[in-house]
């Protein structure tokens, strides 16, 4: 693994530990200020910008309070000299909702940028696979 793929690892893995602990300043740290999330919740048009990022995480985070997780269970990455992408999968739900279709997971890519040599996360897409057809 070289060192691009392992810092972008960590910086993943930092941020799913800082969504599970409902740390706001950990989950806003290694974004770009003109940050882009398609979430699974609205609104359909993504989330644009630091701000309006910022604004998605109270509500999950009180619905995630009364004991729903947050875990990561894979991770693949993908290191550019400038640009990566990752994607992985996560048990998101509460106890009863995993515990219904336990094979479910939360589908996650990130598009990141090198910034001052530091990656950032410029892309975020959250999805859950439809199982209604």
């Amino acid at each position: 693994m070289s060192e691009d793929e392992q810092q972008i690892r960590n910086l993943i893995e930092g941020w799913a530990e800082a969504v599970h602990g409902g740390d706001m300043a950990g989950v806003l740290r290694d974004h770009t200020d003109d940050i882009v999330m398609f979430d699974v919740p609205p609104p359909y048009e993504g989330a644009r910008g630091i701000d309006e990022y910022r604004e998605t995480w109270p509500s999950f985070f009180e619905w995630q309070s009364s004991g729903a997780r947050f875990e990561l269970v894979s991770l693949d990455v993908t290191a550019g000299e400038d640009v990566s992408f990752a994607h992985a999968l996560l048990r998101c739900g509460t106890e009863a909702e995993l515990a219904d279709n336990p094979e479910n997971r939360l589908r996650l890519t990130v598009g990141l940028r090198k910034e001052d040599g530091r990656w950032l996360v410029a892309h975020e897409h959250h999805s859950f696979p439809d199982t209604s057809v």
